[in-house]
């Protein structure tokens, strides 16, 4: 399948779509993390709803580091979806050597539009941080580190004063549609036949 490059004339530098296209597969890498904290969190609220034998003296030993697996299937619904919109996956494989920064533009919108089609139908995003970007804040002695990381020259302890040069993002819902029984979901897109 082919996309229709000359569809709008718009100028669009190379290094902005390479900024989108990273954008989206942070976020697919992100909600993989996310639900497989979701994931976690399910147990560990059945564990504490379950019977308990009494307690035992504490005896402090240090925990290993468990790393959990993700389960993919998530991320290749939301692939599936991202390219049933926005033709992703087509984008990314098409060799774009020979078209103008025109043509990738306009494809770029179509991928641009489709994509936030998607997003703002599965997922409800919010801002991690509601300052300004670029105003100065300060982060208090126990700030939530997975919500802000800092950057440049961390030295020393919090508080830490500095600029916001990125709100951040956060997924407060996630509506995936539900997944047949047996689906399989590393066919994201099937081939087509007509007849």
């Amino acid at each position: 399948m082919n996309i229709n490059l000359a569809a709008a004339p718009t100028t669009f530098d190379m290094l902005h779509l390479g900024l989108a296209i990273l954008a989206v597969l942070f976020f697919v890498l992100f909600l993989i993390n996310k639900l497989g904290n979701q994931r976690s969190l399910d147990k560990v609220i059945a564990s504490e709803h379950a019977v308990s034998e009494p307690e035992k003296p504490a005896v402090e030993t240090p925990k290993p580091i468990q790393l959990k697996e993700a389960t993919p299937d998530a991320a290749l619904q939301l692939l599936t979806l991202l390219q049933q919109e926005a033709r992703f996956i087509d984008f990314t494989q098409e060799n774009l050597a020979g078209y103008s920064d025109a043509d990738i533009g306009a494809a770029a919108r179509v991928v641009h539009e489709g994509s936030k089609k998607a997003l703002d139908t599965y997922f409800t995003l919010a801002a991690v941080r509601s300052e300004d970007e670029e105003s100065r804040i300060t982060l208090p002695a126990g700030f939530n580190a997975t919500e802000v990381r800092l950057t440049g020259n961390v030295v020393g302890e919090a508080p830490f004063t500095g600029s916001l040069i990125h709100k951040g993002w956060k997924v407060t819902e996630v509506k995936l549609p539900k997944l047949a029984e047996g689906h399989d979901t590393s066919i994201v897109a099937p081939a087509e036949v007509e007849l």
